[in-house]
């Protein structure tokens, strides 16, 4: 049923207020209206003072951050590739912030995929600059987080701008000069050991995941233990390091029951829905036992005793990368010298649930 002008007009701030900002032609098309008709609808709103009208996009008007700096105006209809591993994982919406802030300055993204394959990210970086990407947002596939053996050297060879998401290049590489936007998993694990302390917990441990964002991980967790006096539990296998998550269990079923262990950091929360029940099957409860905290929360907040997560901040690496980007598009475009290169990390934050008992409960 075709909405009326006034419904219709309230439906386009109940979209634009939930989202920050869209593109006009994305919401006429959500809406079921024309495009003409939609910016009719957006030039009466902005008239009234109720959104702003930007390159395309409407934008909520507190929304500051879909807005350019003064003085420097985006790159509007900028193509931008983007190359991840994976869309699964933290990368759907890190990708999703990228391109919600592509669109809203009136660009659009274009997606590459590698699946963790280091040989694979020259290859879709020249596929998409071949396309017409006049940058890219790049999370290459460094297993460890970081380049090794010349991995980052396309990278420095490219003929186009590029800023890294979620990887960095240790200070002394080349790559160490990119723009950079990535979580600080560091402070999310320390936040996490912060909240075992408080509750009580003098003895603990974690069990990760080997690959790109372990070593950040562990050393929060590390320096954290060591900050607030606590006792480590260490010589945890890496999850599924033999295939297979028994020896996961043996290690934490014996350190409750022999060490002492009262409390585990677990990435991922995939890992740790898996982990629980294998847990509670050998006498071990979660969290009258064991109390624990996952790291990711993709899905903490579906298991079957609500896990308490470290949240990366997804859609914001994904959205400051984007703009980062245009930034660079737009110094380019009008001959402007670049600003300082920029090294951005944002923190994560605890999600309280029921898996570390006696706290007040979040969804």
């Amino acid at each position: 049923m075709r909405l009326h002008v006034d419904q219709r007009h309230e439906r386009v701030l109940e979209l634009v207020r939930e989202r920050g900002s869209l593109r006009v032609s994305d919401l006429a098309a959500e809406l079921g209206v024309s495009a003409v008709t939609l910016r009719r609808d957006v030039e009466t709103l902005a008239a009234q003072g109720r959104v702003h009208r930007l390159h395309g996009a409407v934008v909520w008007p507190g929304d500051t951050a879909a807005e350019p700096r003064p003085g420097r105006e985006p790159a509007e209809g900028a193509v931008i590739g983007m190359i991840v591993p994976t869309t699964g994982s933290i990368f759907a919406d890190v990708v999703r912030g990228a391109r919600e802030a592509v669109g809203a300055q009136g660009g659009r993204l274009v997606l590459g995929m590698t699946g963790y394959v280091d040989s694979e990210d020259a290859v879709q970086a020249e596929h998409l600059i071949a396309g017409g990407a006049q940058g890219l947002l790049v999370a290459p596939s460094w297993f460890g987080g970081v380049p090794l053996g010349g991995q980052e050297k396309w990278l420095l060879d490219c003929a186009v701008p590029a800023v890294l998401v979620e990887r960095s290049a240790p200070a002394g590489n080349p790559a160490a000069g990119l723009d950079r936007v990535r979580t600080d998993r560091a402070h999310g694990a320390a936040v996490a050991v912060g909240h075992f302390a408080a509750l009580g917990h003098r003895r603990i441990t974690a069990v990760l995941q080997e690959g790109p964002h372990a070593a950040q991980i562990s050393s929060g967790y590390l320096a954290a233990v060591q900050s607030l006096g606590l006792d480590v539990d260490s010589g945890a296998p890496s999850v599924r390091e033999h295939g297979d998550y028994e020896a996961s269990i043996d290690y934490l079923a014996q350190a409750v029951e022999k060490r002492g262990v009262t409390a585990a950091l677990v990435h991922s929360d995939e890992d740790a829905i898996v982990l629980v029940p294998k847990l509670q099957a050998r006498g071990i409860r979660v969290p009258e036992d064991l109390a624990l905290i996952a790291y990711d929360d993709e899905v903490a907040a579906l298991a079957d005793v609500p896990l308490t997560a470290v949240a990366p901040p997804k859609r914001s690496v994904g959205e400051l990368a984007a703009k980062l980007l245009l930034q660079r598009l737009a110094e380019r475009a009008d001959g402007r010298s670049a600003a300082s290169r920029q090294h951005l990390e944002l923190l994560p934050e605890l999600r309280v649930r029921s898996s570390c008992g006696g706290e007040t409960l979040t969804s």
